[in-house]
Parts: structure tokens; sequence; C-alpha cells
């Protein structure tokens, strides 16, 4: 059996904030736009090269909820590089040592061990990871 992670929810306070935020300055493509009445309207979201999307469902009361989704990528200088370009606030590197986090990249640059943080309007928690291939 197969399961695959194709979509995870989002709650924010106001989704055309949220839908500029991911599109023009996380660089996500946009995969739907849905309103079914004045009450409902969901809008996906999805990370370059990524099978799983993001659905940003309005949701105030659980806005900035969610924490720690994290994006992998091979490069984690380029991609924070990319987001700070774009005008993210993405936060300095740091790793995991034998004192627990430290600042920097990982001195090897192993894969799963060096990230940045950075957060949208409503306060979601994400992280940015490098993985090598």
């Amino acid at each position: 059996m197969r399961f695959s992670l194709e979509l995870v929810v989002v709650p924010v306070s106001d989704i055309d904030r949220a839908k500029a935020f991911y599109l023009d300055r996380c660089g996500f493509d946009l995969s739907v736009d849905h309103s079914a009445g004045p009450d409902f309207r969901v809008v996906q979201v999805t990370p370059p090269g990524s099978a799983c999307s993001v659905a940003l469902m309005r949701n105030p009361d659980a806005a900035g909820s969610v924490q720690g989704l994290h994006l992998v990528v091979e490069d984690l200088e380029a991609a924070r590089a990319e987001l700070l370009g774009r005008g993210v606030e993405v936060g300095e590197p740091y790793h995991f040592g034998a004192q627990g986090q430290q600042p920097g990249f990982d001195p090897e640059r192993r894969s799963y061990s060096s990230f940045a943080g950075f957060s949208d309007p409503d306060g979601t928690g994400w992280l940015v990871q490098e993985v090598k291939p």
C-alpha cells in the first residue's frame, strides 16, 4: 500500500494576503483558487518541484497554529538568498551539534543538518532544510 501526502491545510486569517505572500514572496505556484459560495474559499499553492501542496483556508482562530513545515532544498544558502531577495524575512542558518542548536551551517554540510526559518504573515512556521542529492 502506498500512502502519498499531497495536501497540507494551513489556516489563515486573510486568504488574499496569504495567497500574495506564498505566490509573490515565496515563489509558490497557484494550483487552485475556488469559491463555493460567500463563506467557502480554498486557495491551493505548491512549492516549486513539490508533490505536496498547501491549502490556504480561512480560519482566523487557528491562523498561525501550524509550525514546523519543512521545505527541503539542495542548497540552503541559495534558497535563503532567493527568499530574502523576494522579501521574505528568513532567519540565519543554524545546525544541531553536541551543544544543541548552533549558529551557521553544519560544518560538514551533511544532509538533514542545516536549517533556516521563516513565518508567513499569520505566524505559520516554516523551516528550510538542506538535503543533498
